[in-house]
């Protein structure tokens, strides 16, 4: 593994400033265009898993975390209130309490559940400099994060079905997740709600865990201030451990909130609340999906899927290849060697010569090494279509 700092920079995938800040790294158009497609596959994996998106302030009054018990236990990660009139506003650190507002802002049936809240929204930690790194650990956190509001009795199934997604969009990601950590109570740390709730929300991880045949080792003092989860971990290039994606178990919001939803007799009844994300910050995803692939993306979100070479010929395969959809540059300056070195990580090299360009045809050559007959420019472009459409990890598609 080459550490992404410096492959996500040789690359132009994102940068910093100084002016901007420490914690602070911006997206340029090579990463962003890898992002947007991320984001746009985990929306719609979400879509047909029955998650409603949302959209939410970045910024709640103090008395929001105060009752969330944010300020409580995490205050030492929040950025300092901003006075605004005669309020004190606070950037998040979680969206959890906006979600759970969300939830209560209509009433609810027991015929509602479970409700799927999903968002792919800002966050912001106050983390101290010499944390600081890349993508990895930063103050401005774009997540991945939902919140399930279930009855007691639909919760093993809803984070077993957590369970499942995640497997299912770590494997089109090409994501390698290291371990898997039942996260608990530990000495030392403030924990909210009572004890017959948190043992509740271990016995249903640890069964969730057992259902789906997950090996798992447990960590004490990891857990969160609301109650127990399930941490994915990865490893970067530095051998240092990372949690990718989470799924939480929490009693202590829903009553804090004073949550609920009329159950079938008529009565109000309290939701248990299922923190989850598949895929983390993309900040973070993307730091390990730089390692992991060494910049080489798969097709589907790599930021230019097709280089086009053409030998001192006028085509118009690029122009078709843009309008078909497809992420495109043309490389017209240098030695067609160098010209292939230098688009190595981008999964699909046109190649058009004098005679392809008279007969309509195009050489594809494989970021893998592979070199494909000639073909037509149509065909070529309907086949890189199908493997980014696809979304698998690789070009398996193409395997003779």
């Amino acid at each position: 593994m080459i550490d992404h700092r410096r492959l996500g920079r040789e690359l132009d995938l994102f940068d910093s400033d100084p002016l901007i800040g420490a914690g602070l790294p911006f997206w340029l158009p090579a990463g962003a265009a890898a992002r947007r497609e991320v984001e746009n596959y985990l929306h719609d994996l979400e879509r047909r898993h029955g998650y409603q998106h949302v959209y939410s302030p970045v910024l709640g009054k103090r008395q929001m975390f105060e009752l969330s018990g944010h300020l409580a236990n995490f205050a030492g990660d929040m950025f300092p209130p901003m006075p605004v009139g005669a309020d004190e506003l606070m950037l998040r650190p979680s969206m959890c309490p906006h979600h759970a507002l969300i939830f209560r802002a209509r009433q609810r049936s027991y015929r509602d559940l479970p409700v799927r809240i999903a968002e792919l929204g800002q966050m912001f930690r106050q983390e101290r400099s010499g944390v600081l790194g890349g993508l990895s650990r930063v103050r401005s956190i774009a997540l991945n994060d939902s919140h399930v509001f279930c009855a007691p009795e639909q919760a093993a199934d809803e984070v077993a079905g957590v369970l499942r997604l995640m497997r299912e969009a770590h494997a089109a990601l090409g994501l390698r997740p290291a371990s898997f950590q039942l996260s608990l109570r530990g000495p030392g740390k403030k924990y909210g709600g009572r004890e017959e709730t948190w043992a509740a929300g271990e016995a249903l991880l640890r069964g969730a865990l057992s259902a789906e045949r997950i090996g798992y080792e447990v960590k004490a003092g990891e857990a969160a201030f609301y109650g127990p989860k399930i941490d994915v971990q990865v490893v970067d290039a530095a051998g240092r451990e990372w949690t990718i994606a989470t799924v939480q178990i929490d009693f202590h919001q829903p009553e804090r909130f004073d949550l609920s939803y009329i159950d079938a007799s008529g009565a109000k009844a309290r939701p248990v609340m299922v923190h989850r994300s598949l895929a983390g910050s993309m900040e973070r995803l993307f730091g390990q999906l730089i390692e992991e692939h060494g910049g080489a993306f798969p097709v589907w979100y790599a930021p230019i899927q097709l280089a086009v070479m053409p030998l001192g010929v006028d085509s118009s395969f690029a122009r078709d290849a843009v309008a078909a959809g497809l992420r495109v540059s043309e490389h017209h300056d240098g030695s067609l060697g160098a010209r292939i070195r230098a688009a190595s990580k981008v999964p699909y090299v046109a190649v058009i010569g004098a005679r392809e360009a008279a007969e309509g045809l195009v050489s594809l050559r494989l970021r893998d090494g592979r070199q494909l007959d000639p073909m037509p420019g149509a065909e070529a472009i309907a086949l890189i279509s199908a493997v980014a459409a696809a979304r698998l990890p690789d070009q398996l598609l193409l395997k003779p």
